[in-house]
């Protein structure tokens, strides 16, 4: 959440980044957040004086005894009580504003970066680069040019996988229900390589491994800000209290909740294979389609835990590392960066990579990688010890899916199919051990 330093120091800056966000009412959050802030600070100041004013009577009543002027002392001691009494409302005072003043800060926004453009809607995302013109051979379709191996014939992956008998989707349904597919031979064996080519990569790239726990409490979810859950896109294990995850974000970066880490300990670089579970409350028609939307899917995700002074490095190097990917995967993708009013509720910036779905005609997200600047530290108490001065600082946080895999298993199907079978793009080959898809299931 924004910290209240932010919001009185820089009140017009705030409003203005939450008005880019396209947050109604943005001027009236903020009055009420200063309005309750002030009475805490008022009642706080009142608490103050008269605990000082206590203290000094309580110090006259030994002395007033002594003398045997004891109904003076009672006098005193009935003052004190007085003043007793006061404390404990004006506590009741704060602790009712600060209860208020949580409560509010949890329902804005993080303000976006400078650099993020206007904008109210994905129509309104800047695309900042693609790789359609690495491709020289074929013929263009939508955004993106063709593999010319596969002719006119160009199915869908859903009706691919059933041709291959990668993946059951009816079979999800009877087990579950919708969005919950079942894979099968060479599609299983798909899931597990990018699986592990992902978490490989990152290995290279610096980050550290860790199995979290997929099933976090309340206060997990409420530090990286999934809760309150505005859109209820959340799993809640009713009786127990506990939450399934919609993604590593959550359990990884609360490693650091309630952490003051050193400065030399930065960046954190942390990677994490989970089961993702979403609701997904509100999606319909083509967008669910097949591997589209998913209730239950594979992801390989990256944290990092950085200063405020290399944050922007370090988001720079993620979006490095995705891209590197998806260029080995030999996948037609874009990069975005999103317009304010179609970020997330936590992120300050956001970039979305996509890739191009040859049978779909349309491009499909497959990661978001976001600087969340402190808005998650303040709320997780996430921070870091400077090395010279001992000053202790919010950190910055980042993550990014890297990859998510149900529509990187899509484009896979869909942009490598040729008359003989789907080929396996090459840095894939060594972990399926097969060359290519083509209906034997060894």
């Amino acid at each position: 959440m924004l910290t209240l330093k932010l919001i009185s120091e820089e009140t017009e800056r705030v409003i203005r980044g939450l008005e880019k966000k396209h947050f109604n009412g943005a001027r009236e959050a903020i009055d009420n957040v200063l309005a309750v802030d002030k009475r805490r600070r008022e009642a706080q100041r009142e608490l103050d004086q008269t605990k000082q004013q206590a203290k000094q009577l309580a110090a006259q009543i030994g002395a007033l005894m002594k003398q045997g002027r004891r109904e003076e002392a009672d006098q005193v001691k009935e003052q004190v009580a007085n003043f007793k009494q006061k404390d404990k409302e004006l506590q009741d005072v704060m602790a009712q504003a600060e209860q208020e003043l949580t409560t509010l800060l949890c329902q804005i926004p993080n303000i976006p970066y400078d650099e993020v453009p206007e904008g109210a809607t994905a129509a309104d995302n800047h695309v900042v680069k693609s790789n359609q013109k690495e491709c020289t051979d074929g013929d263009t379709v939508g955004n993106w040019t063709a593999n010319p191996e596969n002719g006119e014939a160009k199915l869908p992956h859903w009706e691919l996988a059933k041709k291959y008998n990668l993946i059951d989707f009816d079979l999800g349904v009877k087990i579950t229900g919708a969005g919950f597919p079942v894979y099968i031979g060479k599609g299983a064996r798909l899931q597990r390589a990018l699986i592990n080519f992902f978490l490989d990569e990152a290995r290279k790239s610096g980050y550290t491994e860790i199995m979290p726990p997929t099933v976090v409490n309340a206060d997990s979810g409420y530090g990286t800000g999934q809760l309150p859950d505005k859109e209820g896109q959340m799993y809640h294990c009713n009786v127990d209290d506990f939450y399934l995850i919609p993604t590593a974000e959550v359990p990884v970066t609360n490693i650091y909740r309630d952490v003051i880490l050193d400065e030399k300990q930065l960046p954190i670089k942390n990677c994490a294979y989970t089961e993702c579970f979403r609701r997904e409350a509100g999606s319909y028609g083509k967008d669910v389609r097949g591997l589209n939307r998913l209730h239950e899917f594979s992801k390989v995700e990256i944290v990092r835990i950085d200063t405020p002074e290399h944050s922007k490095e370090s988001h720079k190097e993620m979006l490095e590392h995705v891209e590197g990917l998806l260029k080995k995967l030999e996948l037609p993708y874009r990069i975005l960066l999103l317009c304010g009013g179609d970020q997330s509720f936590t992120s300050a910036i956001c970039y979305d990579f996509e890739v191009y779905s040859e049978a779909q005609q349309r491009w499909l997200e497959v990661s978001s990688v976001s600087n969340f600047d402190t808005y998650q530290a303040n709320r997780l108490k996430c921070r870091y010890r400077h090395a010279e001065d001992k000053k202790i600082e919010l950190c910055h946080t980042l993550n990014g899916s890297a990859l998510a895999l149900p529509r990187i298993v899509a484009a896979i199907i869909e942009n490598n199919q040729t008359p003989e079978g789907i080929r396996v793009p090459k840095a894939l080959v060594p972990y399926c051990g097969f060359e290519l898809i083509d209906g034997n299931p060894f």
